[in-house]
């Protein structure tokens, strides 16, 4: 990975169209300068590696994939680490139910109110708002 602030790990599988069109968003809008801050990582849970990322990130559902975390590199080890979400439980109205507790991230709602979409917008809020927790 290259020396960006932010990396957003983006957990997905083989064969998964929301997890093609999740990618796909997230690829767009990070192309924007405006984003330049943030780097993309994928780690696939049907393998090893992407498993062991899954697991360390604690807090996304299994049942709720693709989803993603944002993590923020420690200027001082170079690390990432993730970004804790410094209001739990809020209800964002963007977000709605896709939003995660512990950590700024998103996963997919499959319920009727969520019906499995991860919108642009939803995406950049959830951006917006690890910026906002690591600058406070």
């Amino acid at each position: 990975m290259s020396e960006k602030t932010y990396c957003v790990t983006v957990f997905g599988k083989a064969g998964c169209d929301k997890c093609k069109v999740l990618q796909k968003r997230l690829d767009d809008i990070l192309a924007k300068p405006e984003w330049s801050d943030f780097e993309k990582a994928y780690a696939d849970v049907e393998t090893e590696d992407g498993l062991v990322a899954f697991c360390r990130a604690e807090c996304v559902n299994p049942a709720r994939v693709p989803g993603f975390v944002v993590s923020r590199r420690d200027p001082v080890s170079g690390h990432y680490q993730l970004v804790l979400n410094p209001e739990p439980g809020k209800d964002a109205p963007v977000l709605k139910k896709a939003g995660l507790y512990t950590y700024i991230g998103l996963q997919t709602d499959y319920t009727d109110d969520g019906q499995g979409v991860i919108t642009p917008r939803m995406i950049t809020t959830t951006l917006e708002a690890a910026r906002k927790a690591s600058a406070a």
